[in-house]
């Protein structure tokens, strides 16, 4: 399976498109959101985008519940829905048209234009592609139970990452079940899905079905 940025995710999709077509594999880019917010914050355009609190810029049009906890830095797309007890932890780039829902948790993410993490989804180092969904109580797991640095399994071979702290990569359109786990290193390709409840692990080819570990099917 192709695993390179550019096979993943189509980078017309987010204001990190500049950003992330300098890395070869996607979780490259997992180090420097916290700087890229920042250095991309000021550079929005006042007549759209408020900062409401110093390194937090959200724009005009974004709907962000009263309730929700915006922690620098983070930016806000248009149209995007923040809802009831979210709570972004900071170094997180929300697109246009999303859903961050109730209690969902964001840490160190890039979220292309139109993802849904709508209810109870936990999202941690990781990067949402294009329109992508994850599930109710979907959540991904940012660092192994070992503590060791998170390799990235792909059609027998093992992808050093040399990072402790990596979840998932999820390409365009890609669905995950609810209440399903995307371990350590996860990366589906675009327009897979997940079966709910599955436990993933390693690389999702595009196009197929995650029912359970060796069991995937390709779309005809």
């Amino acid at each position: 399976m192709n695993l390179t940025t550019t096979a993943l995710l189509d980078l017309s999709h987010t204001l990190a498109g500049d950003y992330l077509a300098q890395f070869q594999y996607p979780w490259e880019a997992l180090d420097g959101i916290k700087d890229l917010i920042l250095q991309l914050g000021p550079s929005l355009d006042p007549a759209e985008y408020e900062e409401r609190s110093p390194g937090v810029w959200v724009h005009k049009t974004a709907s962000v519940a009263p309730t929700a906890f915006l922690g620098a830095p983070c930016v806000i797309g248009p149209g995007t829905e923040v809802r009831h007890c979210a709570f972004l932890r900071g170094s997180a780039l929300v697109g246009a048209g999303c859903v961050v829902g109730n209690s969902v948790e964001l840490k160190n993410v890039i979220l292309f234009d139109g993802v849904q993490t709508p209810h109870y989804n936990y999202v941690g180092d990781s990067i949402l592609g294009f329109k992508s969904h994850m599930g109710a109580g979907s959540i991904t797991s940012n660092v192994k139970s070992d503590k060791t640095l998170v390799t990235v399994r792909n059609e027998g071979e093992r992808l050093e990452t040399g990072r402790k702290k990596f979840g998932a990569i999820l390409g365009d359109h890609v669905e995950v079940g609810c209440n399903s786990v995307l371990n350590p290193g996860s990366v589906l390709g675009r327009n897979a899905s997940v079966y709910p409840l599955s436990s993933v692990r390693g690389a999702v080819p595009p196009d197929s079905i995650f029912k359970a570990p060796g069991n995937v099917a390709h779309r005809d």
